[in-house]
Formats: C-alpha cells, structure tokens, sequence
C-alpha cells in the first residue's frame, strides 16, 4: 500500500477508480446501517460518502458487509485442493479462512505445510494458516511426520503464517512437555496467537493450559465450558461445521458483553455442505435464524476474528480496509449476490466470475506406503468384556461404555448386529510398521459390508469398520489400490469409492465431482444400513485420540481422560 497515494485519494484531491454508491453499510464497530457510498483505491476503502470517481457502480440500496472471515477451518476436511476451495468459500462471501494444514502435516510433514503455501498464492480471497503444533498429535500414533519447533521456524517469515495451531495436546502443556513447551516460547517470540484446543477442560488444569498462552478453544460443547473459558480470558470460537455443531448450545450466551470475545468457525466441512448450505453464510443464517442480532452476528464473522489474529487492514468496512466486500439484499438471510476481494469483483450470485483465472492443483506422490494383501482382523476373545466407542450424534466426542462381547463360537470377538457393536480398525500406512488396532464402536447401524477411508484424524491412517473381516480387508485393499480416498464394500466388493491422492486427504478434482462421488458413497453406506448423516465424517474423527472418551489408533485403544492407552478386553 502506498499511503501518501492513498491519503490523497482519500481527501478527495483525485479521483478514485471505484465507487460504490447507494450502499447500506453494516458498521461493525458500532452496530449501525448506514446508507452511504463507498469509495475504493487501488483495492482499498478510501472512504464512504460522496467522491469523484472513474467508474461508478449502482447497489440500488444493497446491504454491503466486510468480507466474512472463517477463523479456523481445515482445507483438507472438504477434501478439495486450495484452489478449488477457495473458488467455493469466495462466491458465498468468504474472503479469507484461517486455516491449520495439521492434516496434510499429519502425512507429509514439512512439504504438505509449503505445498499448502504454494497453492495459496493467486486465488480470489486469503487463506492464512496456523503453524501445526501437534505433528503427531500424541504418541499413541503413528502419523507421517513429526515436526519440531525448528521444523516450524522455518516458516515464520511468510506472511501467511499468523498463528500456532491449535495444540491440541493439553495433557502435554499442564505435565510441562519439554517440547510443547519449545513450540509455545516459538511463538510467543514470534509474536504469534497461540489457538487452543482443550474439550472438556475446567478448574486448575484449564488455569494451567491458559497461563502457558492458549488464547482461544474451538472445542466447547456446552454453555458451561464456553462460558468457564470466556471468563478467564479465552475467545471463543463457536464451530459449525459438518461433523461437529455447536452453534445452538452456545447461541444464549452470545450477547452484547460477550460477543467481542467470540467468533464463528466451521473447522470441518465436507463438499455438500459447502454447495448445498454454503460457508461462513450459511452459520450467519442460521444465527439469525434462532434469533441473534444480524450486525451482531456479522461482526463475530468479520471484525472479531481479523483483530484476533492481527489482520489490521481487514474485518470491517473502513477508511484503510481493504475492500473485501460481500454484497447482499436480506439482512435476516444474507447471500452474496456480489463479492469484491481486493476491490475486484470475483462472484456473483453464487459463483466465481469466469474472468477469475483457475490455478490446476500441484500432482504430489503417492503416500499410502503398504502392499497389497490379506490383513489380520480376527480379536481372540480373551475375556466377556470389551471397552466399547459409542457415537454421539453430531458430535465428535464418543461415550466410553463397557459391554459383553459376541464371539462367533471358535473363541473370536466379532461384531453384533442385533446390538449396533461393529469391529473396527486402524491399519499403519506410513512406516509400514505393521500396526493394527482393533477394537469396536457402537452406533454406525450398518447391516452389512465395511467402510474404509485414509481420513482419520489427525495422522490418517487407514480406519475401516465393518460386519466381518472380509468385507474389512477388501475395503483397505480398495484404499491402497486408489492411493487413498474412501470406499463402501460388500460381499468383498466394491460398491462405491472416492479417490484422494493428494496424501490421502484431497482430491484433483472439481467440488462437483468430489460432492458426486461423496453423495455415491453416502448413498451406498445408507443402502448398508448407516443411518447417520455423514458416517465418513463420524468415522474419520474416531482415530483422533485428543477428543473425549474413547477413541483408536493403530497402536489401539485409547482411554483420552488418562490420556493412555489401554486394552480392548476389561
């Protein structure tokens, strides 16, 4: 930005490239509609009211927001490349995500961070990221890659690196982990938010984990832990994504002395919900919808978020904002009709203009590193009773219960359809170690076949969950054939499948085909009997051993309360 340029643009001494004129302005610093123009330079507001300008545009009375800001989202969640995900999220409003690479850096280390960087140069909005501070997300895993603080330094120059990612190791900070530590001294030096992570934390060790810097959480899941954190000094981050929905049990506490303190995120969206619902819009309707003030619920997508992570020249609709601008005519249900990034338009009516030129995605190598073969599922019953995963509806927390195992009269654990209780399994892919974990989860209702992905969280390994061993082990070798992706089996074969080469998390090709081809597998595990909304979804988050109760990695079982692992049979 050249200032002196700009300041004489901004006192009216020459004419401005762009006006916008009869706007309805929505102030987000003090709540205000204000009927007005909107005068534009060199991608920037100059200021509002009358100005000379070279070309002057009509909004016909219009509501004009800033440019709605996701603070924390993962890119690889929708399963599309940067690009094609940024082209999505911009045409419904969207004009910069801040998003943790965790899950490519789960796989790839430090090359999935600068292959994120790359691909995020050129597209019509900002995608910012937070450095990954768990790579591996514990040591009840196996992931692809561990990354140090000296990992992570290299990449403190870029300007795109706002943040530490959420450190999702809690138990690491308050047992004072040496190397949890060296990461948060980085970015406090560094001048870094810290974003937290901490479900189900309260009393001393939520003290303990605030005092190391943690400076927001995006975990809540009841009024009673938003408001213990917001209390001592948290901002929070109220998610609204595909797997996870928190927005209406935190909704009644978002009023006019808390809302500065908080902010929307989606943290995981799958295809569908971005075309069929949309982004940041999308939780905008829905707040407004159960009640919230608009201007209120504008602010906690724009401004909130842009101060929190240090995005001075965004957020709001400002002499020295820049003009990301998102253009829309019922304020109770806002859709882009019109979206300015940098004071270029680059969407209308829902989609990217065709001028706004496509970047293809970067080919990267293959990833799944094991062979083809025949794997070992069978669990010898050793005892009648097993730890047992139970799915929590819309959530990605599990209940740790304990039931009487079936076994199939040869003195094997198996599945037991009558009672909901399915084998699951979490096969190594990175280091061919040979690891698997086998336990069984209960609510996925399928009667028959398996599903399989290399989605899971945070190292994604390979997780498969089936009715038998068969269906389990074709489903895996499907996985392995694709080079990673997704897949329904039944009767040892496949069904439907959705390739994801890019580390096994991301697809090559458009939103429209990887929403098909999502939809063909959703379709076909429904066929099987799974009756939730998104069993891929809910199956990716069961290897994730930082999320209450009871989760599985390939190295088995782990108990997330004690934070350790334990055995399948009580």
């Amino acid at each position: 930005m050249n200032t002196k340029k700009l300041i004489r643009y901004a006192s009216g001494k020459k004419p401005v490239e762009l006006l916008l004129k009869h706007c309805r302005v929505l102030n987000v610093y003090n709540g205000e509609i204000l009927r007005t123009h909107i005068a534009i330079q060199y991608g920037f507001i100059v200021g509002m009211g009358d100005y000379e300008a070279d070309t002057t545009e009509d909004l016909k009375g219009r509501f004009v927001a800033p440019g709605l800001i996701d603070a924390h989202v993962h890119i690889e969640s929708s399963m599309i490349c940067p690009g094609e995900f940024a082209r999505t999220v911009a045409a419904r409003g969207t004009t910069a995500v801040i998003a943790d690479p965790h899950e490519i850096a789960n796989v790839l280390g430090s090359e999935g961070i600068s292959y994120m960087l790359r691909a995020a140069e050129n597209q019509p909005m900002d995608l910012y990221f937070a450095l990954p501070s768990c790579v591996p997300a514990s040591s009840m895993e196996t992931s692809g890659a561990a990354l140090t603080d000296k990992d992570l330094a290299r990449f403190l120059p870029h300007p795109r690196i706002v943040a530490l990612g959420e450190m999702m190791n809690f138990p690491g900070v308050v047992m004072e982990d040496e190397l949890v530590m060296r990461k948060l001294d980085l970015a406090k030096q560094n001048r870094l938010v810290l974003d937290g992570h901490a479900p189900g934390l309260f009393g001393k060790g939520l003290n303990a984990y605030i005092t190391a810097g943690m400076a927001s959480d995006h975990e809540c899941t009841t009024l009673k832990e938003a408001q213990e954190k917001l209390a001592a000094g948290m901002h929070i981050m109220v998610r609204e994504g595909t797997g996870a929905r928190n927005l209406e049990d935190l909704l009644p506490m978002i009023n006019h002395q808390t809302a500065r303190r908080m902010m929307w995120c989606t943290d995981d969206r799958h295809p569908h919900d971005l075309l069929g619902n949309g982004h940041m819009d999308a939780i905008l309707r829905k707040a407004m919808g159960l009640g919230l003030d608009p201007v209120m619920a504008f602010q906690m997508a724009t401004l909130n978020p842009a101060e929190y992570f240090g995005l001075q020249d965004m957020g709001a609709i400002a002499p020295g904002k820049r003009a990301n601008l998102m253009v829309f005519s019922d304020l109770h249900s806002p859709r882009a009709e019109k979206v300015y990034f940098n004071g270029i338009p680059v969407a209308e009516n829902g989609f990217i203009l065709p001028n706004i030129e496509k970047i293809p995605p970067e080919p990267i190598s293959n990833s799944i590193n094991l062979e083809p073969g025949h794997l070992n599922f069978s669990i010898p019953a050793i005892s009648s009773r097993i730890h047992l995963m139970e799915l929590v509806k819309d959530q990605i927390l599990t209940r740790h219960t304990l039931e009487t195992v079936s076994t199939d009269g040869k003195g094997f654990a198996v599945s037991d359809l009558s009672r909901d209780i399915l084998k699951i399994a979490v096969v190594e892919r990175h280091k061919k170690t040979g690891n698997i974990g086998l336990g069984f989860v209960k609510g996925f209702g399928l009667k028959g076949g398996a599903l399989a992905s290399s989605v899971a969280h945070d190292s994604h390994n390979i997780i498969v969950v089936g009715i038998n061993d068969e269906d389990m082990n074709a489903a895996v070798m499907e996985i392995i054939h694709m080079g990673g992706g997704m897949a329904v089996v039944n009767n040892g074969l496949t069904i439907t499948s959705l390739p994801l080469p890019v580390a096994g998390l991301i697809s090559m090709e458009p939103i429209e085909t990887v929403r098909s081809q999502l939809d063909a597998l959703l379709l076909a595990a429904k066929s099987l009997g799974a009756d939730m909304s998104d069993p891929f979804m809910a199956l990716s988050f069961l290897a994730l051993p930082v999320i209450p109760e009871l989760k599985i990695t390939d190295q088995g079982l782990v108990d997330v309360r004690a934070f350790k692992i334990i055995p399948l049979f009580v």
